[in-house]
Formats: structure tokens, C-alpha cells, sequence
């Protein structure tokens, strides 16, 4: 059993602000055993057939009870929302904790309807912290706590069963009806565009379908936490920048069964290697910085090569990322002359090391195990 006490320690401060506090996140990711390591009055699982048989009439139960109320899997009663308003809203004795694998429906409706009454905690898999520093396994098997915790062979047996659960079911729910076996073509054909700027025009024809229907599934696969899309900084810099925005797999277990990669070795030798490490990396320090509520992060690219993997602005000054997998990291002139384009204060090279080396005035190589230090 992981503690994940810096997660409960958020959940609890949203829950003393806001009268519903949701849990999102893919699924078996931990909602339910975060939610249920908070002390609770009710505990309802909707897809438990006896207690989603008690929300026939929600108002007739939910009314009388006093505490805080766990509502599990909450996506299958969205019409939930607007009795919910109205129960804290009457009832001051009331809090609820919501849990759901996130749709843009749900947190649309939810938003919505409960505006100024909610607070959603975003529940990723498990930090390096949480894995003790085992940055080697967490990245092979992917931060999804069950998969993390089994042994490479059954952890991957594991996440070929979650894929197939989430295109047989999860999928059909947010409303692509088309078959299983053709979304698994389509996943296994993002999982080579991981770490590559998108076009959706060539990934449509590849497909053989719309723009339009691809960007809709990738905003339904976005929506779900299973990939990220990063988009470019623009600026007026007088330089042809890039425009679209990289894709990257949120989870590397998750990518490397899609790419049939099983063990450490087969890793090390993957053409994808480089890309999955930059991935498994960004992931970790964008979850660092929205720890100190940086949520708008870009990349950086022109059409000459100079570049860095992530970008964001803090209290008016600029900071940078990028990712290397070397022993010996350095300072390259792309990233010296993006340096210099972005007015960067300070920038980090996040390499599989374990020390901190100062390569410049400016720059600085830390360890992955390292990410808290450009929070």
C-alpha cells in the first residue's frame, strides 16, 4: 500500500472550501482509494447495482443524510448535478465528494451547474516520490498504481486487459461507435506520433477518416487522461515558429504496450526510446508545477531547430525545460538560441543522472528524482 498523502493533503483543503469537491482522473488511477482514506459519512458506488438502484428517486435519499457523501462513479448519473445545487445550497450540514473518469461532458456539465460550489482535484498516477524514486520501473510500467506494482510480465498482461476494457467500454460511453479493434488501430497508431507535433491532415489520411472526426477523438482520449497535447508559444519574435501542438501518451506503460514494449531492454533498444523518456518526464514536471498552480505550459519550436521542451512564466519572468536521455548532458545551440529568444531567467536539462550539474549561468541538469526543484 503507497501513501499518497501530498494528494489526500489537497483533497482535504478542497473539501474545507468547497461544499462538492470532485475526484477525476482515468480509471484505476486511485480515486476510490483516495476517496475512501478521507473519514466519510456515505459511501455510494454507482456501479454497484444495489446502490444505483437506490438513485432512482436521488432527492428521497440523498435529502436527510448530514456529512460528507462519497458519490463513486458519477458519470453514469450526470443529471445528478442539478439536485446537487440545490441540496448544499439547503443544506449547510452537506459536502459531497464526487468521483469520475473525466469526460468533457461531465466536467462540462458539472462546471456548469455547479459553478462557484465546486472544487476538482486532478488525480494522475503515481508521482516518483511515491514510488520511492524508482524512476526506471515507474517509467517502464507506467504510474497507474496496479500496473506500477506488478512484476513487468503481469504488469503488462495487466495494461493489455485495461486497453482492451477502455476501447471495448469506456470508449463506446463517450460516443465513438465504431469497433474495438479499429479504435486499437487507431491507439496504436497515436502511440507512434508520442513526442511529434500533430498534423492532423496526414493522421486522417492515415486513417481514412475527417479532421474534424480526429480532432473529436482526440479530444474525447485528451478528456479521459490517457494523452496530452501540448501547444506551441507564440510570439512575435520575428521568427517562423512552429503552430502545432505536440502529442504525448500521459502514461509510458500505457505507450509501451501499444508499442509491444515488454521489458527494460526491449525499451533501451526501441526507436521510440528517446520520445517515450521526454514524455514519462514532461508528464512529471507539468504535475510538479500545477503543485504551485503553473497551469499554462507551452514548448517551444521555430522552423530553424532551436527549441525547448517546455516553457512557462512565473511572477513575469520566463523558465524552460528540456529533456535529455544522456549521461552527460549539455547545453546544445538550439536550446541556447531559444534561450535567448524567450528572455529564458532559468532553464533545466531533467536527465536519468543523479546528480545536479551546473552547465551555464542559467542552466542547470537535475535527475528526473529532481523535478520539485523548478517548482
Amino acid at each position: 500500500m503507497v501513501e499518497r498523502l501530498n494528494e489526500e493533503r489537497i483533497l482535504l483543503e478542497l473539501i474545507g472550501i468547497f461544499p462538492v469537491t470532485a475526484i477525476l482522473g482515468a480509471r484505476q488511477v486511485g480515486k476510490s482509494t483516495l476517496a475512501k482514506q478521507v473519514e466519510h459519512d456515505w459511501y455510494f458506488d454507482l456501479e454497484n447495482p444495489t446502490d444505483l438502484l437506490q438513485f432512482e428517486n436521488p432527492k428521497f435519499l440523498l435529502e436527510p443524510l448530514q456529512g460528507l457523501i462519497v458519490i463513486d462513479e458519477i458519470q453514469r448519473k450526470p443529471d445528478l448535478f442539478p439536485l446537487l445545487r440545490f441540496l448544499v445550497d439547503n443544506n449547510p450540514g452537506q459536502r459531497y465528494l464526487l468521483l469520475g473518469s473525466a469526460s468533457p461532458d461531465l466536467i462540462k456539465g458539472s462546471s456548469e451547474t455547479l459553478a462557484g460550489r465546486i472544487g476538482y482535484h486532478l488525480l494522475g498516477g503515481f508521482t516518483i516520490e511515491e514510488a520511492g524514486n524508482d524512476f526506471q520501473g515507474l517509467w517502464l510500467r507506467g504510474a497507474l498504481p496496479k500496473a506500477y506494482l506488478l512484476e513487468e510480465s503481469e504488469s503488462f498482461l495487466w495494461r493489455d486487459n485495461y486497453i482492451t476494457t477502455f476501447l471495448e467500454r469506456d470508449i463506446p460511453q463517450l460516443g465513438i461507435n465504431i469497433a474495438s479493434n479499429t479504435l486499437r488501430r487507431f491507439w496504436t497508431m497515436l502511440a507512434h506520433y508520442h513526442g511529434q507535433l500533430l498534423n492532423y491532415s496526414e493522421l486522417a489520411r492515415s486513417f481514412g477518416i475527417s479532421d474534424m472526426t480526429i480532432r473529436r477523438y482526440l479530444e474525447i482520449l485528451e478528456g479521459t487522461f490517457m494523452i496530452r497535447l501540448i501547444t506551441p508559444w507564440y510570439a512575435n519574435i520575428g521568427k517562423r515558429l512552429v503552430k502545432s501542438p505536440k502529442l504525448y501518451f500521459r502514461d509510458t506503460g500505457i505507450l509501451h504496450n501499444l508499442l509491444t514494449v515488454r521489458n527494460r531492454n526491449e525499451l533501451i533498444s526501441h526507436p521510440k526510446m528517446g520520445a517515450s523518456w521526454e514524455g514519462f518526464c514532461i508528464e512529471n514536471a507539468i504535475r510538479a508545477l500545477n503543485r504551485s498552480a503553473n497551469k499554462d505550459i507551452w514548448f517551444y519550436s521555430t522552423h530553424t531547430g532551436s527549441e525547448v521542451d517546455l516553457f512557462w512564466q512565473r511572477g513575469g519572468r520566463n523558465y524552460a525545460i528540456e529533456v535529455k536521455f544522456s549521461d552527460t548532458p549539455r547545453v546544445t545551440r538550439s536550446m541556447n538560441t531559444a534561450i535567448k529568444d524567450l528572455g529564458i531567467e532559468k532553464a533545466w536539462i531533467v536527465y536519468p543522472g543523479d546528480k545536479v550539474i551546473r552547465l551555464s549561468e542559467i542552466v542547470d541538469a537535475i535527475p528526473v528524482t529532481e523535478l520539485d526543484l523548478v517548482v
